[in-house]
């Protein structure tokens, strides 16, 4: 590239994600170190750009944390030859427009998930970008997280021996709103708005059981609607007209061709009474683990105790006192931090990011498969992908 300075349209950048996250833990860290350090040592910086539809909370982020430049019109920074890269944060139902257009008038981009609102138009963005030929990454956070980072790498050293399975706990609890402010934009919980928690979440756990386990073959799932009225940021009440759980179970093979049976429930009507808000317990023939956003501990076959079922009696061993942590063994930034900096790297290079929009379009269908699968009360395969 010809610049020394990429310029980053950082879009929807006033919502939570993308203030806390992408521009306050990732971009601004990466600028204020000087830039992203390339292969060869050298660096290149970076430069924000703010986009949102609050001026007033653009300024005000702007001013607090010294960006220079930020505005309010999206078509302008898409056009703007000056651009180098576009960020999209937006609601789900804004972000196939712009992603397109961005890609159209020669920008890479980066892109919080889900892609698009249909599988259709997620492949579509696919294709877009194979056309463009610009470098086009989506985030996939949680395979960068201490905790996935360390149970990947047992997983890739052959720790587990054959894997069998893999559970997942995820959730915690959304305040309603009416006592307590929820600690969740109320959109979150409209089916109209893009809401849902199986949307939300399985194109996270499509991309997490590839990058661990592997190919995900099948689905079953049952989405429920616990809460069914919230109170949103105005204080006013309302239906909550999407999910708010979803109980999945996965059929994976892994890249030896093993069946792996995957089941993960995700909630934000539970309490948490587990260590992290998010753990994967993987169980193999020669050993154990259990992983969450930094800690991992492992159990081998030869250290796993023989357990007697017993209910006259009182338990008198720890069960979690019988697994050893997994080191770090490495340096373990923020995830979103080290996805932006490798993502920027290929960008420099002019290859292609290895979390891809062929990688969401997969996640996009699986969520689909998961809705469809719940509606239709029965289990539904998956088809491969084809551009």
């Amino acid at each position: 590239m010809s610049t020394t300075t990429l310029r980053i349209a950082m879009n929807g950048i006033t919502g939570r994600m993308g203030y806390r996250q992408h521009l306050l833990r990732s971009i601004l860290p990466i600028r204020d170190a000087g830039g992203v350090v390339l292969d060869d040592g050298t660096k290149v910086q970076v430069e924000p750009i703010l986009v949102g539809r609050r001026e007033h909370a653009l300024a005000e982020i702007a001013r607090e944390h010294d960006v220079q430049h930020y505005t309010t019109d999206v078509d302008a920074v898409i056009a703007d030859p000056g651009i180098d890269i576009y960020f999209d944060s937006q609601v789900t139902s804004r972000r196939y427009a712009a992603l397109t257009a961005a890609m159209k008038a020669g920008k890479h981009i980066f892109t919080e998930k889900p892609t698009a609102e249909t599988l259709e138009e997620a492949i579509e963005l696919a294709r877009v970008r194979n056309a463009a030929g610009v470098t086009a990454g989506v985030v996939h956070d949680k395979l960068y997280l201490p905790g996935l980072v360390k149970l990947r790498r047992l997983v890739q050293e052959g720790f587990f021996g054959r894997i069998l399975s893999m559970r997942g706990e995820f959730g915690y609890w959304v305040f309603e709103g009416d006592h307590q402010a929820a600690q969740r934009p109320s959109w979150n919980y409209r089916t109209e708005d893009g809401g849902g928690i199986t949307t939300d979440m399985f194109c996270h756990w499509n991309y997490v059981l590839e990058g661990i386990l592997g190919t995900v073959d099948a689905v079953t799932a049952k989405t429920v609607t616990h809460i069914p009225t919230r109170w949103d940021e105005q204080g006013q009440a309302y239906d909550a007209t999407a999910d708010d759980a979803a109980y999945g179970i996965f059929e994976v093979t892994s890249p030896d061709g093993d069946p792996i049976l995957a089941q993960i429930n995700s909630s934000w009507a539970v309490r948490v009474y587990r260590d992290e808000l998010v753990e994967f317990q993987v169980d193999g023939t020669h050993g154990s683990a259990v992983a969450g956003l930094r800690k991992c501990v492992a159990q081998q076959r030869a250290h796993t105790p023989k357990p007697v079922w017993n209910p006259d009696l009182p338990v008198t061993e720890s069960f979690r006192d019988q697994w050893l942590d997994v080191p770090d063994n490495a340096d373990l930034d923020n995830g979103f931090k080290v996805q932006w900096e490798e993502f920027l790297r290929d960008v420099l290079a002019g290859r292609e990011h290895r979390y891809d929009l062929l990688s969401a379009a997969r996640g996009v269908q699986l969520a689909e498969a998961g809705l469809a699968s719940s509606t239709q009360g029965k289990r539904v395969e998956l088809s491969p992908i084809e551009l």
